[in-house]
């Protein structure tokens, strides 16, 4: 979660002149949180439907690693998903905030 907290926010800091040229058009601070929690929601719900495939082939592998759990376990699985699609809202959410107050004056005097 940190990883994608950390890309969503270079990604906003990358985007700044174009988020401030889109607030100065009119742009709502709901528009603005949306584009960036949008991202965020493909990048989490890429990792979501990549990493359990991945975990069911290396569930056998670490079989005698887990402490009473099975491997296969629907309950461990769910839990997982539904952990790391909250923490991935926070890690998108935060970053997206911060994009909804990017003064437009001040972006676009930078470039």
């Amino acid at each position: 979660m940190l990883g994608l907290y950390g890309a969503i926010t270079y990604s906003v800091e990358q985007r700044r002149h174009e988020i401030g040229v889109r607030i100065a058009l009119g742009a709502r601070p709901q528009d603005i949180l949306k584009m960036v929690v949008g991202q965020g929601a493909l990048f989490a719900s890429t990792g979501l439907g990549v990493g359990p495939a991945g975990a069911l082939g290396v569930a056998q592998i670490i079989r005698g690693l887990l402490l009473s759990v099975e491997p296969l376990d629907p309950a461990v699985f769910l839990f997982v998903a539904l952990t790391a699609a909250l923490f991935s809202l926070v890690a998108t959410w935060l970053p997206a905030r911060s994009a909804t107050k990017v003064d437009p004056i001040v972006a676009l005097r930078y470039e």
